[in-house]
């Protein structure tokens, strides 16, 4: 049987995206963005073994010029596009910069899904949905996260951010200024969609402290790979928000296949609604964060 609708889903190729993309395939074609083309090759095949449509699209979500590519190459496959995750996200340990200088983590993270959702919503049909993969970490008052003494979002403006510069007094373990920077903006950038967009629907999951996951690859710190991906799902309190990734994918392909019209929600990885950061449900803060993203990109030629 003909699949008679179509979802993007970037960074499918491992952890939650991997079995995300795996059971959007029940729900038809799944494109697939990723910027490594034997990995998606893979998928493609374990998705047409299922017996079930796939389409590869090479992206490194980072680079703005590979995402406009990629967003072009999207459009003229002409497919009836039902939804758009933007799942793909680094935590790296180390700061290192992306094809326009910019800093990797908030490029990946906040840049990358905004400038692909940008460049997809006018093609996209009415009631389409669009979800972000945000994160807990960008509150600052999120107990696991004061726990292990995270400071949330660091936020200063787009353009500190992506020379990788973060308001002072945050955390002192790597990365995770970035982090939940990057993570922070993107919420906030969903929750504004969602105002300025009501042709289309906009949301947010945050999919838990999910087991077998490598946020950051090779590039994360092994402590940190290890306190995420194991350490934190099985120890109280953390445990209380633990998932794992064919879980996720189950809430996270319920809400991008539904029908209902929700728009400007954040999802916890029960799917039920939560609320961020108080600085992330600011309405001024949420259109502060898109015009000076919408401004930074436009330096992209």
């Amino acid at each position: 049987m003909e699949n008679k609708k179509a979802y993007i889903i970037t960074g499918p190729t491992s952890g939650i995206g991997y079995a995300t993309a795996l059971e959007l395939a029940n729900h038809g074609t799944v494109i697939l963005v990723g910027r490594n083309p034997e990995k998606l090759d893979q998928l493609q095949k374990a998705i047409k073994d299922m017996g079930q449509d796939a389409v590869s699209v090479v992206c490194d979500i980072s680079d703005m010029k590979s995402v406009k590519s990629a967003a072009l190459q999207i459009i003229a496959l002409e497919l009836p596009i039902a939804g758009l995750l933007n799942n793909a996200g680094i935590m790296p340990a180390k700061a290192s910069k992306s094809a326009q200088g910019w800093d990797m983590t908030f490029a990946t993270n906040h840049l990358g899904a905004f400038a692909l959702t940008e460049a997809l919503s006018p093609y996209l049909p009415d009631g389409a949905n669009v979800v972000f993969i945000a994160s807990a970490i960008e509150d600052p008052e999120r107990k696991p996260a004061k726990i292990m003494g995270m400071k949330g979002g660091r936020y200063l403006s787009a353009v500190a951010s992506a020379r990788g510069e973060w308001k002072t007094g945050g955390s002192k373990m790597p990365g995770i200024d970035a982090y939940a920077t990057s993570k922070q903006c993107i919420l906030a950038a969903a929750m504004a969609f969602a105002r300025e967009n009501p042709k289309l629907h906009y949301n947010a999951v945050e999919p838990g402290i999910t087991r077998g996951t490598s946020l950051g690859g090779e590039s994360t710190n092994a402590f940190i790979r290890f306190l995420f991906g194991h350490l934190m799902a099985i120890i109280p309190p953390f445990s209380t928000y633990s998932s794992t990734p064919k879980k996720s994918a189950r809430v996270i392909t319920k809400i991008l296949t539904d029908r209902s019209g929700k728009t400007g929600i954040y999802f916890d990885e029960k799917g039920q609604p939560m609320l961020g950061s108080a600085l992330v449900r600011d309405p001024e803060f949420q259109n502060h964060v898109v015009t000076e993203t919408r401004t930074l990109l436009s330096t992209v030629k």
